[in-house]
């Protein structure tokens, strides 16, 4: 099979097609015949031998969900059949024409969408419901904040929210991103580099529950726009890991600092989590409610035009590997 493999780690042209023995699926495995595979910010932390638990990255295959049909069913498996469409989650391997899968971690394609919407979905999914929903709580009737609105968690995060009857406030980089948020349901949405989100996001209410992907600054700053009892979720940090906070004002108004990462968890948990996102998430995707946002497709072939494309943040929602 073709697949893209990470020559070592380093810069986009690092990612090389080549050709690779195709996986067998093991006991509670399936085989899947990759249609689309999703490209996510994870996929490059994992090029530049910085994503978590993926140090030495030379000759992996990146890829953290995918869509397409299950070719083979490993033992013990039930639940799925030969020629099924689904779209999965997995801790790396989606770059391919074939991909192996824990059957728990698969999902069927929502109604009404393509094998290429659905390839966008699982790992901003699983990562939204399991942090805003999950560990941070978030309430019909409360609000939350979301940093990188127009991004693929962003564009998710917004919908859902609002699909869920709480408000939404978003911050975004520039005036088309603000917009294309905003007509996904933001309530406030504050232009980052014109205006101080927390001064904006303050006069409008603060909030109950902020998703961050940022840190540094962001820190102190997310913790004063926190009504008594919010939480703070840090799902990264890409503008730093460390930052200062007052303990005793965190004490006083009971907020919780919280966070995630998904590649490290059980398959277990991420069974467990495939199911709940399935009962309560794609409901609203095949109701119409929630739509994935594609900036762009790519030939597999192209996965470094890809990456170029996510490290520039000028997309808004998700980048999508299309597999011949």
């Amino acid at each position: 099979m073709n697949a893209i493999v990470i020559k070592q780690a380093g810069e986009p042209e690092c990612l090389m097609l080549q050709t690779r023995p195709r996986p067998e699926p093991g006991p509670g495995q399936v085989l899947l015949r990759v249609a689309a595979a999703g490209v996510n910010r994870p996929d490059v932390l994992m090029r530049q031998g910085k994503y978590a638990g993926a140090d030495d990255v030379a000759g992996l295959v990146p890829g953290l969900e995918v869509a397409g049909h299950v070719e083979e069913c490993g033992a013990g498996v039930t639940q799925w059949q030969p020629g099924d469409a689904v779209c999965a989650l997995l801790g790396q391997g989606g770059y391919a024409e074939y991909a192996v899968v824990d059957a728990g971690h698969c999902l069927p394609v929502p109604a009404g969408l393509s094998l290429m919407e659905a390839a966008s979905l699982p790992e901003t999914a699983f990562t939204v419901w399991h942090n805003v929903f999950q560990r941070g709580g978030l309430l019909p009737g409360e609000t939350l904040l979301v940093h990188g609105g127009s991004s693929g968690i962003g564009v998710l995060a917004v919908q859902l929210a609002q699909a869920l009857g709480s408000r939404v406030a978003a911050t975004a980089g520039s005036a088309e991103k603000c917009a294309a948020v905003a007509r996904l349901g933001a309530d406030t949405v504050v232009n980052y580099k014109e205006e101080d989100f927390e001064t904006v996001v303050a006069a409008a209410g603060g909030a109950d529950v902020i998703l961050d992907m940022v840190g540094g600054d962001y820190t102190p700053k997310n913790l004063r726009l926190l009504r008594d009892d919010g939480r703070l979720v840090f799902i990264n940090a890409m503008q730093g890991a460390k930052a200062e906070f007052n303990a005793l004002d965190l004490m006083r108004r009971r907020l919780t600092i919280t966070g995630s990462t998904l590649r490290p968890r059980s398959a277990e948990f991420k069974a467990a989590l495939a199911r709940e996102v399935e009962r309560h998430v794609w409901p609203i995707v095949a109701d119409g409610r929630l739509r994935p946002v594609i900036e762009r497709t790519f030939p597999l072939a192209e996965a470094a035009e890809a990456h170029r494309l996510m490290e520039s943040s000028s997309h808004i929602g998700k980048i999508v590997l299309l597999v011949p």
